[in-house]
């Protein structure tokens, strides 16, 4: 019994003791950590820094939770719809003027058509010189228009002048003349033609109606080819209706039917 007893208090001082030890080394481990701490200068929570959209670094400090990451959203505005700048200098074409800023001035090109000083000087122009009247009077023209006015037996005719009158009356150019006026049918095929000329000197008459007799001649040809009337008709015509005459100064060359009432018409105005 008394074994037992002592067996049993043995068992008991064994675990205090135990208990003991395991609670001082508890105490000492404890006052290790503590000291450690202590000894260990204070921890600052870990931080990291972005660079944000505009470069302006964003301190994110600690871990990010689901709060922070929504304010974050809220506050940090959308790429499509973030302000401008206003820090950056606007575009060129929109640029307000600086004021410290001389203006240059363009020098402004004149429109305005310079007025000459003085206007031109219009160069005379000769006075034409007055038709010579002729001595008796007589004016060609009106007696040609008179003759050939009859509609029914004269065509229409038109003035030879110039190279065509040098072609068909050659050297009559050449003769001083105070009225020359030679018509002649636009129809080739009718074949009137009529020539009225007054020579300045009396001694010119022979060689006008030298050339009208070559007129006459260069139309009817030679018999052996057709001359320049060409057609059987106005051919016999100027064989055989073609007149020449002269009076003073005046010569008339006629081919028409009925030249004979011409020449008569003609005589009259020195009658």
């Amino acid at each position: 019994m008394k074994k037992r007893g002592l067996a049993g208090l043995l068992a008991l001082a064994l675990i205090l003791a135990l208990a003991a030890c395991g609670g001082t080394e508890a105490q000492e481990d404890a006052a290790q950590d503590q000291k450690m701490e202590e000894a260990a200068p204070p921890q600052e929570e870990e931080t990291s820094e972005t660079d944000g959209e505009d470069g302006v670094p964003v301190t994110i400090e600690g871990p990010e939770t689901a709060d922070d990451s929504q304010q974050l959203q809220e506050d940090e505005p959308d790429l499509g719809s973030r302000p401008a700048d206003q820090a950056k200098e606007p575009e060129t074409g929109s640029r307000p003027a600086d004021p410290a800023e001389k203006p240059v001035y363009q020098p402004v090109e004149d429109t305005k058509p310079q007025q000459p000083d003085k206007e031109p000087e219009t160069p005379a122009q000769p006075t034409p010189a007055p038709p010579v009247e002729s001595a008796s009077g007589v004016d060609l023209a009106d007696f040609c228009a008179s003759v050939t006015g009859d509609q029914e037996t004269w065509p229409a005719l038109m003035a030879v002048e110039g190279e065509t009158l040098d072609t068909f009356y050659a050297g009559l150019s050449a003769i001083a003349t105070q009225q020359c006026l030679v018509q002649m049918a636009m129809i080739s095929a009718s074949g009137d033609e009529i020539a009225l000329v007054e020579v300045e000197n009396s001694g010119d008459v022979q060689a006008v109606k030298d050339i009208f007799q070559a007129r006459i001649d260069y139309q009817v040809g030679d018999g052996t080819s057709p001359g320049g009337a060409w057609y059987p008709a106005p051919t016999e015509m100027w064989r055989n209706e073609s007149r020449i005459v002269s009076n003073g100064n005046f010569v008339m060359l006629v081919a028409h039917t009925g030249a004979d009432v011409v020449v008569e018409q003609f005589n009259a105005l020195f009658a």
